[in-house]
């Protein structure tokens, strides 16, 4: 994972592409601009979506819970691992997937797309 950490009106956040966002916030297209994807590893799949992944990860072990109408959230019974999604598809970014990649190791993995 590269970029750069910046801290803004108390939040810290990492900022992966600077060609595509200024330290400001503010957003711009570029041409260069690589998208992120989370891939099922063991059957190359990549979650185009939450009922995909909500597959996989029951698959795994993870049960949903449903307490937060904002969040779609997994945990795994056997261990102290939540997993917490915003709740729109379109809102899940490389921090998402590498939040599951790290606590599914050898099952998902993020890779760099145009």
């Amino acid at each position: 994972m590269s970029g750069v950490w910046v801290f803004k009106n108390g939040v810290v956040r990492l900022v992966e592409n600077l060609a595509v966002e200024s330290l400001d916030g503010s957003s711009r297209q570029a041409s260069t601009t690589r998208r992120k994807v989370l891939v099922h590893t063991p059957t190359n799949e990549v979650m185009t979506s939450y009922a995909v992944l909500e597959q996989k990860l029951l698959e795994l072990g993870w049960e949903r819970y449903y307490d937060d109408p904002d969040l779609f959230q997994f945990h795994k019974p056997s261990t102290i691992h939540l997993i917490s999604l915003p709740r729109d598809f379109s809102r899940f970014r490389s921090m998402h997937m590498y939040d599951i990649v790290v606590k599914n190791r050898n099952r998902f993995e993020v890779r760099d797309v145009m």
